[in-house]
């Protein structure tokens, strides 16, 4: 007699775990080359190929700090929401299935960047400019032009009950 439907710790992963297109075979040495220290930000994305060290399926495609580095693993700190709160799970999972995030980029960048139009200022005896991001402006307004046609004006038919 069955259960009714499968409890095992990789149900439903048979698209979530496959590699992409065209893809096979153990990975890479770049991926065991990479150097992670504490307090990086990591993208956990399960390797298929590689059985050990293979998180739960809740954690794959979550982003998370190391907290611990050992010889062939990673400890991960993600977020996890349980009912109406937010749990700080720590798990340990194989370098294989961790990449390194790209989710500072761009904040990275414009600290960078703050910092030179600081010291630029600075140079030269000046106040500093508004460095935070702004929404785009709205487009600005212009006069379209009706070239050799007359304009129509146009207006809704009204109503008829047809019975």
């Amino acid at each position: 007699m069955g259960c009714g439907k499968a409890r095992g710790v990789r149900r439903n992963t048979r698209d979530m775990f496959q590699k992409a297109f065209g893809e096979k075979g153990l990975p890479s040495m770049s991926t065991y080359l990479t150097t992670y220290k504490l307090g990086d930000f990591v993208d956990i994305k399960v390797n298929g190929a590689i059985h050990k060290g293979m998180p739960y399926r809740y954690y794959h495609g979550r982003t998370g700090r190391v907290w611990n580095v050992t010889k062939r693993a990673l400890g991960v700190m993600v977020n996890k929401q349980v009912k109406g709160r937010v749990l700080s799970k720590r798990i340990h999972v194989r370098i294989e299935h961790v990449k390194p995030s790209k989710c500072q980029d761009e904040f990275k960048a414009r600290v960078k960047h703050n910092e030179e139009v600081k010291a630029k200022a600075k140079r030269a005896g000046k106040r500093i400019e508004i460095l935070k991001r702004l929404p785009k402006d709205p487009k600005p307004g212009y006069i379209v032009k009706a070239k050799k046609q007359p304009v129509h004006t146009m207006c809704a038919v009204p109503y008829e009950l047809l019975a």
